[in-house]
């Protein structure tokens, strides 16, 4: 006969081994050794009897202590006559197994409260409110609790009736081999519960579709693709479950004269040839109305004028960004007899003091080309 091996051996665990430490080792060689893990595997089966007669004696604290004492010499009225078929005791252990195998219990689904589920909602909004913030409102089709049946689902007097297949449970138990194995309930699905009078408002649902106006606070700062989130503003939860959140996402529109970049606005503005030369007072537009400002004489085209604080805010409110306004030198195009002659005399006369930037950069391509 072969000699049995040591029931701590086949735990993988110590002599000194406590309670939960026993649990968990067997917990995790059940796991491994279970035959819907290894179909057809007669070694695994084995090992999986083993494991099972193992956990038997040594989570008794009395059957321990006699194995301590005596090992496998207790004949057939002690370990040696133990068998795994019947798994007298372990129905705790095994359920947190079928916890781990199909995602939890039955009767830890059964009627329990579900947060409702998320929205999104896309809102676009102009240029200057992006800078500036907004108050609005939008409509925001949702899923609310049934006014009629208040959630229960049922007509008014009524209540579910008890699942007659899985008998309120919430689980039925298939045999497969040696081993049973309880799975949610098809009947009820998992909740112990049917409908056999559905509230006719909702149908049995206990939710109904409705459109919910809701009041939306942008802040100044926002730009494309912020996420703004109204905490309870989603659709409604089961069984008195916490409601959902709305996600507001931004979009904002592009601005015809503004661009942004960070939090500074950009922005390109024209002036003439003659403008440039002699320099000039432009009116510029801005977020905040007109501001005058000044074109110092001999600005060249691309040249920047800062105006402080006119941009964005930052979006926490540390901050306040500029507009920057890009001068755009025109030249004259369709020149009349007069104006060609003035310009032609003007070229004549002109001196290289007039022309810094050419005459700069012709120095430096003499000097590249020798």
């Amino acid at each position: 006969m072969d000699r049995k091996r040591d029931y701590y051996d086949i735990l993988e665990i110590h002599q000194n081994a406590s309670d939960a430490e026993i649990k968990k080792a067997y917990r995790r060689l059940a796991m491994r050794y279970h035959p819907d893990k290894n179909p057809d595997d007669k070694e695994a089966e084995g090992r999986f009897k083993e494991v099972n007669e193992a956990y038997e004696v040594l989570s008794d604290p009395q059957k321990r202590a006699t194995y301590d004492q005596f090992g496998h010499t207790m004949g057939s009225n002690g370990f040696a006559g133990f068998r795994t078929e019947g798994f007298g005791g372990l129905g705790d252990i095994f359920g947190d197994i079928f916890n781990d195998f199909f995602g939890g219990s039955a009767e830890a689904r059964q009627r329990r409260p579900q947060r409702g589920s998320d929205l999104r909602y896309n809102l676009e909004i102009s240029f200057e409110n992006a800078a500036m913030g907004l108050q609005t409102e939008v409509e925001i089709p949702r899923m609310e609790t049934c006014g009629e049946c208040r959630g229960r689902r049922t007509e008014k007097g009524r209540s579910p009736e008890r699942c007659p297949t899985c008998r309120g449970l919430g689980q039925v138990r298939y045999q497969q081999g040696f081993f049973s194995i309880s799975r949610p309930c098809s009947h009820c699905n998992g909740e112990g519960v049917v409908i056999t009078h559905p509230c006719k408002t909702c149908g049995g649902k206990g939710q109904v579709q409705a459109v919910r106006t809701i009041s939306v606070k942008i802040p100044p700062g926002v730009e494309t693709g912020t996420r703004l989130r109204l905490s309870g503003e989603g659709e409604a939860g089961m069984n008195n479950g916490q409601r959902g959140d709305l996600y507001v996402v931004i979009r904002v529109k592009d601005h015809e004269f503004f661009a942004r970049e960070g939090n500074n606005i950009l922005c390109e503005f024209p002036i003439s040839f003659s403008q440039a030369a002699l320099g000039d007072r432009i009116r510029v537009p801005t977020l905040h109305g007109p501001e005058m400002i000044e074109v110092k004489p001999g600005t060249q085209s691309g040249s920047v004028i800062i105006l402080r604080g006119k941009g964005f805010p930052s979006l926490h409110g540390y901050s306040v960004g500029d507009q920057l306004v890009r001068i755009q030198v025109e030249t004259p195009t369709h020149l009349n007899p007069r104006q060609r002659e003035l310009l032609e005399e003007f070229t004549r006369i002109s001196g290289e003091d007039v022309h810094p930037i050419s005459r700069s950069f012709f120095e430096k391509v003499k000097g590249i080309f020798g």
